[in-house]
């Protein structure tokens, strides 16, 4: 399932991306579900985990003024809107798999898919710039969040 798991990235990503993309259009007809149904449809004999990809995408909506709101502090030279969308939809991806996810992907696989995801449709630079921002997303929210004063004894 780990495999297909990265389908169901690419898969989040597009459809992500072309939400984003058509709302920021004005396109009124726009909705996230007819735009994820298509998109599964289109991968159902690779795709087995198909609620994976929804809880992603769904999860990554849901969240997403607060996951802007982590991500900009930690890349404070880049506005949120001033990011590449394919790069901010990825950096999303990222930090809700690194917060919301961690019971089922381990923090250094979300990261890795991150960085796959911006070398494969992101520019020259998104895997670094992916990579350098999940890095600290990581030691600041996840680890940072777990060491804040708790003692084990």
């Amino acid at each position: 399932m780990a495999s297909n798991r990265h389908l169901g990235r690419i898969v989040a990503l597009q459809s992500l991306y072309e939400y984003e993309f058509r709302t920021q259009c004005g396109d009124e007809t726009v909705a996230v579900a007819d735009i994820l149904e298509r998109n599964i449809d289109r991968y159902e004999t690779a795709i087995q985990d198909t609620d994976f990809v929804k809880q992603l995408v769904n999860g990554v909506l849901d969240q997403q003024a607060d996951l802007d709101a982590k991500i900009q502090p930690i890349a404070p030279d880049w506005p949120i809107q001033q990011i590449a969308r394919i790069d901010r939809n990825i950096l999303r991806i990222g930090v809700y798999e690194l917060l919301h996810q961690s019971d089922i992907v381990p923090p250094k696989v979300a990261i890795n898919e991150a960085v796959e995801l911006a070398k494969a449709f992101g520019s020259d630079n998104s895997s670094k710039f992916v990579n350098g921002v999940l890095g600290t997303a990581y030691r600041t929210l996840v680890e940072g969040a777990d060491n804040n004063g708790d003692t084990t004894i």
